[in-house]
């Protein structure tokens, strides 16, 4: 049986939403992922092991990368949540829910994540450089209190 996850060179797909609201696609997705802080406890005459219990669970930021496009959603969203804008709504930040959308070709839904209380806290343009022959691309950091994961 194949893999619904298997994917050739450059096919795969992530398509980034907010509240619902589609910002854009991208190529590649890192920081998806979490780690639980654990406490030890020596438990008086076992010297053969030590308890671990389990403590917080941290989440590191998502990052997406994509090729450059004429859109401004993304910025229209950093904005909101810093600067200028952020002053005007009496630096209220509105967390959002993000969701990632892992497609495949023919633009099927496979899986999601949904991450809670989202917000962006960096974007990054292309570099330009005449002699430099790769895309132009741009990079979004997302920060948020944690992920679910569905299936479609």
């Amino acid at each position: 049986m194949p893999d619904k996850y298997a994917h050739g060179t450059n096919t795969a797909r992530f398509l980034f939403e907010v509240d619902g609201l589609e910002l854009g696609w991208f190529t590649e997705v890192s920081g998806l992922e979490v780690s639980i802080e654990t406490e030890d406890i020596q438990e008086g005459g076992q010297n053969g092991f030590v308890h671990k219990l389990p403590g917080r669970m941290s989440w590191p930021n998502i990052t997406l990368k994509r090729g450059f496009t004429r859109q401004d959603n993304l910025l229209s969203w950093l904005r909101e949540c810093s600067g200028e804008q952020f002053a005007a709504n009496q630096n209220k930040l509105s967390r959002k829910t993000a969701a990632i959308t892992l497609l495949d070709d023919a633009g099927r839904r496979l899986r999601s994540w949904d991450f809670d209380d989202a917000f962006p806290v960096k974007w990054s343009g292309p570099s330009f450089a005449a002699s430099n022959g790769e895309a132009a691309s741009e990079s979004l950091e997302i920060t948020h209190h944690g992920f679910r994961a569905n299936d479609h």
